[in-house]
């Protein structure tokens, strides 16, 4: 069921341009993706062109007498929507459509529609309209008339569709009532989360490229009745369940939103709050579709999104899914082979886990000498403190870091209990 109904399936022509010959295959490819992602909206692909130039037309993108090439197959093929792969400004967009004669939108847009019919909780909805507004207020110039005709295609439906019509001030106002939603979500999601960091639970994120199982994953690992569907950025809303460790220990594991090569930037901003539960993790599991020829190209676009939302120092676990299919390459790197679906790896990988998280949470206390608010000042930085107390002849400050974290305190201060007597002290309280 999507937002909004449609009582037609939309015809798309795709658009892609390769700087040489020798990226048109590569251009192909990308093409094939954004063919997935126009099916994920409803609509049907029924041609698709690539264009050689070495560099994008500053006015239509692909130069006036490819446009003039474009209306003539628009017009063979009955084509409704002509798709860029690549972002047009506002400018090269309403160029495009005075050509073409019909609807003219880049992949952002596509993304932006697939985002609008699969949020499904408030502040999904809420992200996905200020993302929406953020990227359609530029481009209303011009096209009041066009856009009033275009309702239920992509790149014009979402919670905020009927807003379009409005003039700026009014769009403005809604944007900044939709932030002013969203830092209201967002106090009420660090409180929680200040909950249940005070309850111990290490957090655990699931990240990775749309569509390679994560959501299979946390239902595998959790009992928990996630729907999982064949299509992508299924899952929207993060979804967080508590996990019990074969070594006894509780965590919290969260599934997130897919990445996607060319994430529209309108996107990443809506969404940052709900990505802070990514950069906030004590452990990433990156997974990745091992069965995917691009498998290798599908991390490097993760590892990207992942710098971008200041994530790039989390912690990494790899698990290659899907290995029931077969590799796809003999180049992937070192990881923990599972198949969600026939359940092989998964207790290995519960127990690497395990591993990880204690090698990356062990406890440890020092004692920091009353005049050095240098040193504990560093101590907040590059640990989390769980306890502080003033004693005769300084600050004992319990914390739990990692152990280069510790190894680096340890240059400054003095540890007064081993890891082994903390843990042993735990085990008696």
């Amino acid at each position: 069921m999507t937002l909004i109904e449609r009582s037609f399936q939309e015809r798309i022509l795709l658009v892609g341009v390769a700087t040489s010959g020798r990226e048109r295959q590569m251009v192909n490819d990308q093409l094939d993706e954004l063919a997935s992602l126009v099916d994920t909206a409803g609509a049907l692909v029924v041609h698709r062109e690539i264009q050689v130039r070495e560099r994008p037309d500053p006015a239509t993108y692909i130069g006036k007498g490819k446009v003039d090439e474009l209306a003539v197959l628009s017009e063979s093929f009955d084509v409704d929507t002509v798709v860029f792969d690549d972002e047009l400004t506002p400018g090269q967009q309403r160029n495009l459509e005075k050509v073409l004669g019909r609807t003219a939108i880049d992949r952002t847009a596509v993304i932006l529609d697939v985002f609008a019919q699969n949020a499904r909780s408030q502040e999904g909805k809420a992200q996905v309209e200020l993302a929406l507004l953020r990227y359609r207020l530029p481009r209303l110039v011009g096209r009041r008339t066009n856009l009033s005709q275009q309702v239920g295609r992509i790149g014009t439906r979402g919670p905020g569709e009927t807003k379009l019509e409005e003039d700026r001030r009014r769009i403005q106002e809604r944007i900044g009532q939709l932030r002013r939603e969203l830092a209201a979500l967002e106090r009420q999601r660090r409180l929680q989360r200040k909950s249940r960091l005070h309850g111990r639970n290490s957090q655990v994120a699931l990240v990775g490229y749309t569509n390679v199982g994560k959501s299979s994953l946390l239902n595998a690992l959790t009992g928990a009745d996630v729907v999982v569907e064949d299509r992508l950025f299924a899952t929207l809303d993060p979804r967080t369940r508590r996990l019990k460790l074969p070594g006894g220990e509780t965590i919290l594991l969260a599934d997130t939103v897919g990445f996607i090569r060319k994430l529209p930037h309108q996107l990443i901003e809506a969404f940052r709050s709900t990505l802070d539960a990514v950069a906030e993790a004590d452990l990433l599991i990156h997974v990745v579709d091992a069965s995917s020829v691009h498998a290798l190209d599908q991390m490097r676009e993760v590892r990207a999104t992942l710098a971008e939302i200041g994530a790039s120092e989390v912690p990494e676990l790899v698990v290659l899914n899907k290995i029931d299919l077969g590799y796809a390459s003999d180049d992937l790197p070192d990881g923990i082979a599972i198949s969600v679906t026939s359940g092989e790896g998964v207790n290995n990988l519960l127990a690497v886990v395990g591993d990880r998280l204690r090698a990356l949470n062990r406890v440890e206390v020092f004692r920091v000498p009353f005049d050095r608010g240098d040193i504990l000042a560093e101590i907040h930085r590059e640990a989390e403190v769980l306890s502080e107390e003033n004693q005769d002849d300084g600050i004992e400050v319990r914390v739990r870091a990692d152990d280069a974290a510790r190894a680096l305190l340890r240059r400054h201060i003095e540890s007064v209990v081993s890891d082994r007597a903390v843990e042993d002290t735990d085990e008696l309280s």
